[in-house]
Order: structure tokens, then sequence, then C-alpha cells
């Protein structure tokens, strides 16, 4: 095995004290003896609910060596509430401890600059790798494997039962419910997302009339006590009459015909998708990554990518799927579809008239919405400004600001109701007056309305239930407040700044060169005048940036991609890994600022 430098792990502190444990407090002292991975996430971030995932298998695998710790790193206000923690851990099943750190204290000892960024703890308390972004579960997991054969020989590897507490279960007919239907007969399906089913309930929103689904989390076609989902979301009717599902954490687009009961898939392999894969293609084909809305616009079914910041379409007369807005770039970019950055799109409407397709897009705190130009369609923003900028604020279009909304609902003047899911708020966006106001307030989490003869049922996602509202015939002006990201910026020098994105494939892999450059980088600034150079895209993971004189602060966007695959020179095929992260770094630019800015996509702690 490789010798690794000695650096020693910081120790785990966090104000909001630890989850899954039975209340106990736990310290690196504690651990020794086990390889502890830390999991920095926060979860707004669909790329931190993908390593939830990853790491499931390595967390079964290894339970007896490996101990897994989230450390909560919040983004936004809301999730710096300890409350909220407690609930996304049970939504998202976190089966490991939770350290909630709502003042970034661990963050910044481990010098951690994105969401989410991996770090290994040897047995001894010594850090030994660092990954930022996801994909790095496998060598993770080889890593894991050498660990556990080096420290079982020198005799300081510990085996036996992790400090892992299960929470006590709740009963409740609806868990973290996400996305809401009417039905013809008045009633509503609902995606029972934490205890991955459908719920069909009766007219008035609270009395079951039957599950659709194990229960457990899976995939697998048939009727309502055979068909298995994995956290599913958005909800809407195709043509033919099914009901079309986002099944999210499967990747994929199921169909329900609620007259037989039968579920079926109409897209998605059940794989996440990786840069490099097809986007076009017969539907059953073609990976998807985190489907997490969906709605009829335009002749095709429109899916929301979240996963990879797009927006997809679903045509059934030809059974296909392909890209029709976005580039997988984080960010908000208008203009024409192909072109438009999106940063999660989470809640999908089509507008009364049929001419706009409504768009939460959530890590932007964003109205957005599609709209055709000429033979294509382009992508406009209504409300929003970028991924750090948010709050609680009502007024003019411009000036309105809301936090993190996952659900969007057309209503028949032409305007809009946005659940503002961090705010806790019902908020409304006319177009006509280009004024943002508020519906109401103390919603728990809100992730979807439904227009039932003039009123709003809402989906409270943390209350676990369908909530009625009457709307109000003069909405509340909200004066509110403005936020952003509390992460510290970084202060640069003037002039030149040399970027260095690190990384280092995994031990056993070699970078892939055989159809050209294996790596990727893409750079950006908001305000875009910050860089007067260096800006735009390349194949090399390092850069000089040139600051413009005059502008002091404000965000370098970089997004990094390098493909690895396993150095087996017996193996005509080997596997190949993709490695990608994006990075919104907040920089203020000083006479002692640094010359150089290190981002660890992978490779060991000692080089960043």
């Amino acid at each position: 095995m490789a010798t690794r430098a000695r650096v020693r792990a910081p120790e785990l502190v966090g104000r909001g004290g630890w989850l899954n444990t039975g209340d106990q407090q736990y310290t690196l002292a504690d651990l020794r003896g086990r390889i502890v991975i830390l999991d920095f996430w926060t979860f707004c971030c669909v790329n931190c609910l993908h390593v939830l995932d990853e790491l499931r298998e390595l967390e079964e695998k290894h339970r007896d060596t490996v101990v897994i710790i989230g450390v909560h790193s919040p983004k936004f206000v809301h999730e710096a509430e300890h409350q909220a923690v407690v609930d996304a851990v049970e939504r998202y099943e976190v089966h490991h401890p939770v350290l909630d750190d709502p003042e970034l204290a661990t963050w910044k000892q481990y010098a951690v600059r994105a969401w989410p960024t991996l770090v290994v703890i040897d047995p001894e308390g010594y850090v030994v790798a660092q990954h930022a972004g996801e994909g790095h579960a496998h060598a993770i997991a080889k890593l894991v494997e050498e660990l556990e054969a080096e420290h079982g020989a020198k005799g300081t590897l510990r085996r036996g039962d992790g400090p892992y507490v299960a929470p006590e279960p709740v009963a409740t007919h609806l868990r973290f419910p996400g996305k809401a239907l009417l039905l013809p007969d008045g009633g509503f399906l609902v995606s029972d997302t934490t205890r991955h089913r459908l719920v069909e309930i009766e007219r008035d929103g609270e009395t079951v009339r039957r599950h659709i689904g194990t229960g457990d989390r899976g995939i697998a076609d048939g009727g309502p006590e055979r068909v298995r989902f994995s956290e599913p979301q958005g909800l809407a009717v195709l043509p033919d009459g099914r009901i079309a599902v986002a099944d999210t954490v499967n990747h994929a687009i199921r169909a329900l015909d609620l007259t037989t009961g039968l579920t079926t898939t109409l897209a998605g392999t059940g794989r996440q998708w990786w840069q490099g894969s097809p986007t076009t293609g017969p539907a059953r084909e073609v990976d998807l990554s985190s489907p997490w809305d969906v709605a009829w616009f335009a002749d095709r079914l429109w899916i929301a990518m979240a996963g990879v910041h797009q927006l997809w379409t679903y045509d059934p007369a030809t059974e296909t799927v392909q890209v029709a807005a976005g580039t997988t770039n984080e960010g908000l970019v208008d203009g024409p579809a192909d072109e438009a950055w999106f940063a999660q799109p989470s809640g999908l409407a089509t507008s009364a008239d049929g001419e706009r397709l409504w768009v939460a897009d959530s890590e932007t705190s964003a109205l957005r919405y599609v709209e055709r130009d000429g033979t294509g369609f382009a992508v406009r923003t209504a409300v929003g400004t970028g991924l750090f900028d948010f709050g609680h604020r009502d007024g003019a279009a411009d000036q309105a600001l809301f936090q993190h909304p996952l659900g969007v609902t057309a209503l028949p003047d032409g305007s809009v109701a946005v659940c503002d899911t961090y705010n806790h708020a019902l908020r409304r966006y006319d177009p006509a007056s280009g004024e943002v106001t508020t519906l109401a307030t103390d919603l728990r989490e809100p992730s979807d309305a439904v227009l039932v003869e003039g009123d709003l049922v809402v989906v409270e996602s943390a209350r676990h239930r369908l909530t009625r509202l009457r709307l109000p015939e003069e909405a509340v002006r909200v004066a509110g407040q403005a936020h952003h990201t509390q992460r510290a910026a970084t202060e640069i020098t003037p002039g030149t700044l040399r970027l260095d994105v690190v990384f280092q494939a995994p031990a056993g892999q070699k970078l892939d060169t055989r159809y050209g450059p294996s790596t990727r980088l893409l750079v950006s600034a908001t305000p875009p005048e910050l860089l007067a150079e260096g800006s735009g895209p390349g194949t090399d993971l390092f850069r000089d940036l040139v600051l413009a004189d005059g502008v002091t602060e404000g965000v370098l966007h970089v997004s990094a991609m390098a493909a690895s695959c396993d150095d087996d020179p017996e193996n005509e095929y080997p596997a190949c890994h993709v490695h990608q992260q994006d990075w919104g770094v907040p920089v203020r630019v000083t006479a002692e600022g640094t010359p150089r800015l290190p981002l660890v996509l992978a490779g060991m702690d000692e080089q960043a």
C-alpha cells in the first residue's frame, strides 16, 4: 500500500449535536480503531443525496469496520434549523450518525469547499483521502479494503457494532410526501416519498383509499402489492389516461394505470446517468438522473432532471427520450434552451393557456419558464438571481426572493403559485403586474399544490399531510429579508489567480486518454465582470485567471470532470469511472489574499 502523509484529523464539533446515536456524543478518540468516512452534505443538494445512495452498499458490507458520519453543513438558512436536519435524516433514510454543524465549524476545520465532500480517516486518526463530488464509492471501497488489510495486520483495527442507533418509527398516513395529483373523481394521488409508494386519498384529503407499492425501496413493475419505487416524487397525467411517476432514486419514469392498478416502466434503466452517456434514444435504454417532477407540455412529457440540472422530454409516440434544455452546468443562465443553465429543477407546471412551462429551479431559488422561440424553445427567469442569493421578500420580480422552492402551480388567471419550501410559505407571481406576493405562511416545507374548486391543496411535506387553503382575494405583501450563503469568502490576491483542481486517479486506476483528453474544466463568474481573462471551457485542470480591476467580490463557478479506468493490462474492457464536481466559491479580492486557489476533485489530502 502506498505511503501516505500523516495528517491528524481535526476534531468533530457542531453546535447542533449528534443525531442517530441515541443522544450519545462522540469524539474521534471514541472511534479510534475504526475506519471513519466523513460525508460533508446538506439536504438541499441532489449530489449529496446521490452520495447517500452510493454509500449504502459500502456501509452495509463494512458495517463492522467502517463508521460513516454525515457532517451536515447547511447552505440555506432553513437548513441550519435543527428540526429541519432531524427531518432530513429521516426523510432520506440516513442510517448512520449525523453531526449537525449549523455554523460550519467542522467544514472549516477540514477546509471543505464543496457539497458533497468525502474524507477518509484511518483507524489511527489520520486523514488519508479526500474526494469532492459524487461517483467516488468505487475508489473508497477499494481504499477501505486496503485499510482493513493494513490495520488488521498492525493490530490497530477494531471490529464491532458502530454507534448508529435507529430512531423510533412514527405512525402517520403519509411520511414526507412529495407531490400530489388531482384525480377525475376529486380524490388525490400522493407520492409518499419516504415510504417508497403512492397513496390514493379521498376528496377530504385524509382518508386513504389504497396504497400502491410494497413500501420497500426497490424497482419492480406490477400491481399495487408488487410494484416497488424508490423515493417517488412528481406525477402527471398522460394523454392515454395513465399517470407518469418520477421515480427519483430509481432514475426512472414509471406509468400507473389507475383502472388496472398496474405500474410499468416508461423510461430509464435504473442506473444513474453520467457524463458521456447517451442523452437521446429508446426511453428504456437511456440512463436518467434523479427525475424530480413531470408535466405535459408541447406534446411531450417534460421531465425535471434535477440530478443533471436539465429538462428532458419523453415522447410516447416514439417511446424515446432526449435533452430539451440545459447543459448540465449548474447555475442561472437564460437563452436558447440548449444553452441555458439550471440548478436542480424540481417543480413543473404548464400554464393555463399551454404557452409556458413554469419551472421551480430550487438551488437558484428561482422561478423560471420555458416558452416557444421560433422553431425551438427558450428559457427565461421571472424571479431569482443566482445560486447564493435567497430570502423571503415580496415586491417587484427583480427584487423578490424565494428560498429553495420545490413546487409550482399554474393558476387560471395566468399567475403562478410557488411552494416556497424553505420559507414555509406559499407565494404568487403575477406576470401581468410583475409582482410577487405571499399567499400563506406557517406551512411546513410545502413541496407541491393542486388547484381544487378555487382552493389550493398544499402538500405540507414536513407535516406529513395535505392542507387545503382558500385563495385570499388580496395576498399579503412581505418586506422580508435577503440572505446569502453563509460560507466565508476566500480572500484572493488582485491580478492573476492560479486555479488548480487537484485530481489523482484512485489506486488501481489511470486517466482514460483513449479518445482524447480525459479532463475538462469550465470556469465562469458572478458577476461576469469579475474575470478579465480565464473564463470558458478547457481540458487542463489548472488555469491562470486574470481578475478585473475594480471588482472586489463575487463567486467563481468551477466545473471539473476527470475520467479514469481500471489499470488492468489483462482486461480489454476495463471499468471506467467519471469524477465530476461543480464549485461555487465566494471570493473577495484583497492585498493579503492568496495567489492560488486549490480545489480537490479527488486525491490525497496533502496535495490540496
